[in-house]
């Protein structure tokens, strides 16, 4: 039996700068998905996703981020540039963030992968991003650092 998803409708925040907007490359691009087992849980963890994003601006190593959220899907995440991995490990690591995965890590599945920009361009970044997003096939470049605790 073939089943066909609804098309991507995927809708994004604007670009927040984070404090390391300027910086030169390489860079490390990051993009996470969540996809939840029920609509109704699809806006709580988007929402959850802004609350976050309010620090954005004081947090080590950010050079900037978008939010997404394709509701048609149950689908949101981010995708966020770094200067580097370490930097990305210490967000992911942070209380709030695990307070966050905890609190919706049994709603549904997580994934997220991670590449390398030589500079700073987020257009080709939004596209390289969304192009992933709405493509059916598995992601590459597969992401698997977890941090302790989770």
């Amino acid at each position: 039996m073939l089943v066909r998803m609804p098309p991507s409708w995927i809708m994004r925040s604007p670009w927040r700068a984070g404090p390391e907007a300027h910086a030169p490359g390489p860079l490390l691009v990051s993009v996470t998905e969540f996809t939840a087992h029920r609509h109704t849980q699809t806006l709580p963890i988007a929402l959850s996703g802004l609350r976050l994003r309010r620090s954005w601006p004081g947090m080590p190593g950010a050079v900037g981020m978008w939010l997404w959220v394709d509701p048609l899907r149950k689908r949101s995440g981010s995708v966020s540039v770094w200067t580097d991995e370490r930097s990305l490990y210490a967000f992911v690591a942070r209380p709030d963030h695990l307070r966050i995965v905890r609190a919706h890590r049994d709603r549904g599945a997580m994934r997220a992968t991670v590449w390398t920009a030589d500079r700073l361009d987020p257009g080709t970044c939004w596209a390289e991003a969304s192009a992933l997003l709405t493509d059916p096939s598995p992601w590459p470049r597969p992401f698997v650092h977890t941090p302790e605790g989770q």
